[in-house]
C-alpha cells in the first residue's frame, strides 16, 4: 500500500486512526497498541502476504535473542551476552544476504568461473534492509545495556509501525517505545492532527507534483543510455540533474509523509532530511541526507572499525569501507558499490582538505561569499555525478551518460532554439555547438523544471523550518548556503486561515494528481 494512493488516504489511514484512539479510550492502551500492530502488518502484507511470514519470523528471533542478551547482561554474564549478540547480528546479516545478495553473488561467481550456476530468482522482500538494520540496533543497544525488557507486543510495534516500516527513518527503540507508552499520546490531539496533516500534505506534494513531475525528463535519458545511443552534453546534464531532483523530492516527500502520519498518532519520528543540497562540503551532505542511515553507518560500522582513533590513514580506510558497505546496502550491484566508493573517496578528500586548511590557517575563507559559492558548486556537482552511477543499471549506461556530460558526444541544442538565436548562432557554430531536429519542448521543459527545483532546494526553507514552531527542528550551525532560506518569518507555519488555505490547496492539488501508481524510489532498497 502506498502513502500516495486513494486507498491509503481515504480508507486505511482514517480507519486505523479511529480504531486506535477508540480502543485507547474505551478499552486500554494495550488494546490500542495491538490494533496498530494488526494495521501495520496489514499495511505490510498488502503487497504480498507471504512477506508477513518472513518479517514475523525475523521479529520473533530478534526479540528472543535480545531478551536473552538483556538477561545475560543483568546477570553479569558478559561473555554469554556477547555470544548472543554475534549470533543475532549474524542471523540478521545472513537473512539480508540471502534475500538481497544471493542472486548477485551467484551471477558474479558464475562469471568468474565461466560456469553457469543456476538458482531460482529470489524475490527481494519489501523493506528488508530497513527492518534488518533497525533490529540490529536493538541487539547492539541490548548488549550495551541501553535496552530494558519490555513486552513482545511493544517490540513488534517498534519494528512494524507502518509510517516508517517500508523506507525509514531507521529508529532506535529508545526513540519510539517511550512515546507509544505515554498516556497523553493515546488521546487524539487537535494540534498533532493539524501539524501532522500539514507535514503529510507537503510530503505528498513533493512526491506527486515535484518528484513525479520531473521524473518524465530523467527516465528517457537513462533509457537511451541503456541502448548505447550517444547522448549529447545538454541532454546528459538534463537527465542527470532531473534524476538528482527526482530522488531528492521522492525520498524527502516519503520522509515528510512518514513524519506527518506518525505525528497524527502523537509520535515524533527523527528528521531524515535537512536541506542536503545546501551543503558546502560532502561531510555536511552526509549529515543532512538520509540522516538516520548515516547515523547507523557511523555508530555501528565506522566507529566499530575504529573511526578516526588510530590516525588519519586508518580513518580514511574506515571511511572508504563504511561507504562501500553503504553503497552495497542500497542495492546488489556493482554500480551501487562504486557509488559508495566514490562517496568514500569524496569524504577522504574532504577530510584531508579540512586538515590541510587548518594547518595552513585558511579558515578565513569560509566566511567569503565567493568561496562559499565555489564550495557549494563543487559539492553539488560531485553529488550529481555520483547519482549517475546510483541510477544507471550498468557501468556501460553510466559511461554513456558521463560521455555526454563531458562533451565526448558533442554539444547540441534543439533546432527550434538555434534558429531563433540570429547572429549568435554563428558564434555557437564556431564553438562546435550544433542544432538537432526535434526535442525543443522537451529541452525547454527539462531545464525549466531544473531551474525551479534548484531554486526551491537552495533558497527555500525546508519542511522542518516551515514547521519549526511545532517540530523538533533545531537551527543547524553546520555550513550551508542560505540555511534558513528566504523569507523565513513569512514562511513559518501558524494556525491561521491563510496557512489553512495553503495546505488545503497543496493537499487538493496532490490528491488530484494521484492518477497513476508511482512507487517511491527507496522501496527498491
Amino acid at each position: 500500500m502506498l502513502f500516495n494512493s486513494y486507498v491509503f488516504i481515504f480508507a486505511f489511514l482514517p480507519v486505523t486512526y479511529a480504531i486506535y484512539f477508540l480502543l485507547a479510550k474505551y478499552l486500554n492502551g494495550e488494546a490500542a497498541i495491538i490494533s496498530l500492530i494488526i494495521a501495520s502488518l496489514f499495511f505490510y502484507g498488502w503487497w504480498n502476504p507471504v512477506y508477513l511470514l518472513l518479517i514475523l519470523a525475523s521479529i520473533g528471533v530478534n526479540y528472543f535473542i535480545g531478551e536473552t542478551i538483556v538477561r545475560s547482561h543483568s546477570a553479569g554474564e558478559h561473555y554469554k551476552s556477547k555470544c548472543y549478540l554475534i549470533i543475532g547480528v549474524s542471523f540478521n546479516l545472513i537473512l539480508l544476504g540471502y534475500f538481497k545478495y544471493a542472486n548477485f553473488m551467484i551471477e558474479n561467481i558464475s562469471s568468474l568461473l565461466d560456469y553457469n550456476v543456476h538458482i531460482e530468482q529470489i524475490i527481494l522482500p519489501l523493506a528488508i534492509s530497513f527492518f534488518t538494520f533497525q533490529q540490529i540496533t536493538y541487539l547492539v543497544d541490548a548488549y550495551k545495556g541501553i535496552t530494558e525488557e519490555f513486552k513482545f507486543t511493544h517490540y513488534v510495534l517498534f519494528v512494524t509501525f507502518f509510517p516508517q516500516l517500508i523506507a525509514g527513518p531507521i529508529v532506535h527503540h529508545k526513540e519510539m517505545l517511550p512515546q507509544f507508552l505515554k498516556l497523553e499520546n493515546m488521546k487524539p490531539q487537535l494540534e498533532a492532527v493539524m501539524v501532522g496533516l500539514s507535514i503529510f500534505a507537503l510530503g505528498l506534494f513533493k512526491k506527486v507534483v515535484l518528484a513525479d513531475g520531473i521524473a518524465q525528463y530523467a527516465t528517457p535519458v537513462f533509457n537511451t543510455a541503456e541502448t548505447g545511443d550517444p547522448i549529447t552534453f545538454f541532454t546528459a546534464w538534463g537527465g542527470a540533474l532531473a534524476y538528482t531532483f527526482q530522488l531528492y523530492f521522492d525520498f524527502s516527500g516519503y520522509s515528510d509523509m512518514a513524519i506527518g502520519i506518525a505525528r497524527m498518532f502523537g509520535i515524533r519520528l527523527p528528521i531524515n532530511f535537512s536541506s542536503p543540497y545546501k551543503s558546502l562540503n560532502i561531510i555536511e551532505f552526509w549529515r543532512r541526507w538520509h540522516m538516520t542511515l548515516s547515523r547507523f553507518l557511523r555508530d555501528y560500522v565506522y566507529f566499530s572499525l575504529g573511526g578516526g582513533r588510530k590516525g588519519n590513514v586508518r580513518r580514511y580506510v574506515n571511511l572508504l569501507t563504511t561507504m562501500l558497505l553503504g553503497g552495497l546496502w542500497h542495492g546488489a550491484g556493482w554500480t551501487f558499490v562504486l557509488w559508495g566508493g566514490l562517496h568514500g573517496c569524496y569524504l577522504i578528500i574532504n577530510h584531508a582538505w579540512q586538515y590541510l586548511k587548518r594547518l595552513a590557517r585558511l579558515e578565513f575563507l569560509d566566511a567569503q561569499p565567493i568561496w562559499r559559492f565555489f564550495c557549494w558548486f563543487v559539492t553539488f556537482t560531485s553529488v550529481v555525478n555520483a547519482w549517475v552511477l546510483f541510477r544507471a543499471t550498468s557501468f556501460e549506461s553510466a559511461i554513456e551518460i558521463y560521455k555526454g556530460m563531458y562533451g565526448f558526444n558533442g554539444i547540441a541544442i534543439p533546432n527550434a532554439i538555434y534558429t531563433r538565436l540570429g547572429e549568435t548562432a554563428s558564434i555557437l557554430d564556431e564553438m562546435g555547438i550544433t542544432p538537432f531536429i526535434g526535442g525543443g519542448s522537451q529541452f525547454m521543459y527539462t531545464y525549466l523544471w531544473i531551474i525551479i527545483l534548484l531554486f526551491i532546494v537552495v533558497f527555500m526553507p525546508n519542511t522542518q523550518q516551515i514547521m519549526k514552531t511545532y517540530s523538533q527542528y533545531k537551527k543547524n550551525s553546520s555550513p550551508a548556503v542560505f540555511e534558513e532560506g528566504i523569507l523565513p518569518s513569512k514562511l513559518t507555519f501558524r494556525f491561521n486561515s491563510a496557512w489553512a488555505f495553503v495546505f488545503a490547496s497543496v493537499l487538493t492539488i496532490s490528491i488530484f494528481g494521484l492518477t497513476r501508481i508511482s512507487e517511491f524510489l527507496y522501496f527498491q532498497f
